[in-house]
């Protein structure tokens, strides 16, 4: 599937139809998080096969379904699953669901992710605000023609996470008794995990967790000038730093554990987001 405008408009105006409201925030829930999705009020929940020109999730963890309505009074839209380069997708499926997004008018992307930690003190079951990441192993989601209506040809990644949701963030956590760190994300393309050898590497150039999803599409979120939040829940030790060998089934699991601080903080965050009109 090439990304056009056609496809765009038609999947976004086939979303628009069936919600009741255009919604103030888009968030994207990583490996073993869908339990937000639970606490969306009068929700309205599309499948993505029902979806025209929406690809379908693969991976476990991913249920594959758009959930619409309100959480903490504010409209939110949710993808319960997301798309991965290692799916076969190209770069420009993966963040598809950005771009109809910003074409339905969201302009606040709330994304989170399952993460591998690299930092010392980012131990399984720790959740990182993400400050800024990594991209350089992730091939550009911008690449090809230019959507102009978007965004312009060469998009500045100067502040790519937007600094006063860092601090509403923040300032929920404290409130909850939640601890959160902060760091930098780095993306790989998988599916298989990283090698010592590549976390050694990327540590040394101030990575503090990995995985493999994410940052395609907050670069095109960018783009399209939407404020940012990101949220890792780290559900591992990365390769060669802990005692066991990864396996997904440690992500979903780990992740599971540490719903119920997630889902709070996720929740008190919204709450507090600010809207642009």
């Amino acid at each position: 599937m090439n990304l056009s405008m056609q496809k765009i408009n038609e999947t976004a105006n086939t979303i628009k139809s069936f919600l009741p409201f255009v919604p103030e925030i888009a968030i994207i829930l990583g490996s073993g998080l869908g339990a937000l999705a639970e606490e969306v009020q009068d929700a309205t929940v599309l499948d993505y096969k029902s979806i025209p020109n929406f690809p379908m999730s693969t991976v476990a963890g991913h249920d594959g379904k758009l959930v619409a309505g309100m959480i903490e009074n504010k409209k939110v839209i949710l993808m319960k699953g997301r798309f991965h380069y290692y799916e076969g997708y190209d770069m420009d499926i993966v963040t598809f669901p950005i771009r109809v997004f910003a074409k339905l008018g969201i302009r606040s992307l709330f994304v989170t992710n399952a993460a591998g930690g690299i930092r010392q003190d980012l131990i399984p079951g720790t959740i990182m605000l993400m400050k800024d990441h990594l991209s350089f192993m992730c091939p550009s989601p911008l690449r090809g023609p230019n959507l102009d209506e978007f965004g312009p040809r060469f998009k500045d990644m100067t502040q790519v996470y937007d600094k006063g949701l860092s601090q509403i963030a923040k300032s929920a956590a404290d409130r909850l008794s939640i601890p959160l760190k902060e760091g930098v994300y780095a993306f790989f393309r998988g599916p298989q995990y990283e090698t010592p050898a590549e976390i050694l590497g990327i540590k040394a150039l101030g990575a503090d967790a990995v995985g493999m999803s994410t940052v395609p599409e907050t670069i095109v979120a960018r783009h399209c000038d939407m404020k940012i939040l990101g949220l890792s829940l780290i559900t591992n030790k990365a390769a060669g730093l802990g005692t066991t060998q990864l396996n997904h089934a440690e992500v979903t699991e780990t992740a599971a554990n540490a719903e119920k601080n997630f889902v709070s903080l996720a929740k008190e965050i919204i709450k507090d987001w600010k809207i642009e009109l």
